[in-house]
């Protein structure tokens, strides 16, 4: 498994924005897909987006296409997304999280992050 830590978040108003960061230690990074959840209060965990582990294939939620973007620097074992355009309902808890293989679902993953608080003011 691979250890990791968010950074980044914050308050931002609505229409700015944000790059959150994950930083991964413990195993080779390169080897591992990575992937962006939020959690609002009271709601589930939802998937944001997710990158292979050489940034080759990439996925976004519908709800994020268009405004976030997901990118990784294997040399840095930093994964990062990009969060333009933001609106209230993005506000969120967001964690990141890493695993041998690819997938655009919240289960299986095999490591997580603490996750950084969004607020997005209206």
């Amino acid at each position: 498994q691979v250890q990791l830590v968010e950074s980044g978040g914050g308050l931002v108003q609505a229409g700015g924005s944000l790059r959150l960061s994950c930083l991964a230690s413990g195993r080779t990074f390169s080897g591992y897909a990575m992937g962006w959840f939020r959690q609002a209060p009271g709601r589930e965990r939802e998937f944001v987006a997710a990158i292979s582990s050489n940034g080759g294939m990439t996925s976004h939620a519908n709800s994020v296409k268009g405004r976030f973007t997901i990118s990784r620097d294997n040399p840095k074992t930093t994964g990062y997304l990009q969060m333009n355009s933001l609106k209230p309902e993005d506000t969120a808890v967001y964690y990141c999280a890493a695993d041998r293989s690819f997938k655009t679902k919240v289960g299986g993953w095999s490591s997580w992050g603490q996750g950084t608080q969004v607020t997005v003011s209206s």
